[in-house]
């Protein structure tokens, strides 16, 4: 299972859970997984969230590929121009 860290404001809709593992092929599938798992979360995982596999960055794409033993840090969109 990759191991997932959520960066910045997410974890105020995980209830401080910032560090856990998810078994996932893609982002989509990933940002899936913990949508169900936290609700409150789901709103805030879309193809704005930045997403950092194996520490590159990745943004607007659901299909980056996660191996089982990626290291995946999701970063919230950034408003503002």
């Amino acid at each position: 299972m990759a191991t997932v860290t959520l960066v910045g404001n997410l974890k105020l809709y995980t209830g401080g859970v910032v560090d856990l593992e998810v078994d996932a092929e893609n982002i989509r599938q990933l940002f899936a997984k913990l949508g169900e798992q936290f609700p409150e979360l789901k709103p805030h995982l879309n193809d704005t969230c930045a997403v950092a596999i194996d520490g590159e960055i990745f943004q607007e794409t659901l299909i980056a590929k996660i191996k089982p033993d990626s290291s995946v840090q999701l970063l919230p969109a950034i408003p503002g121009g």
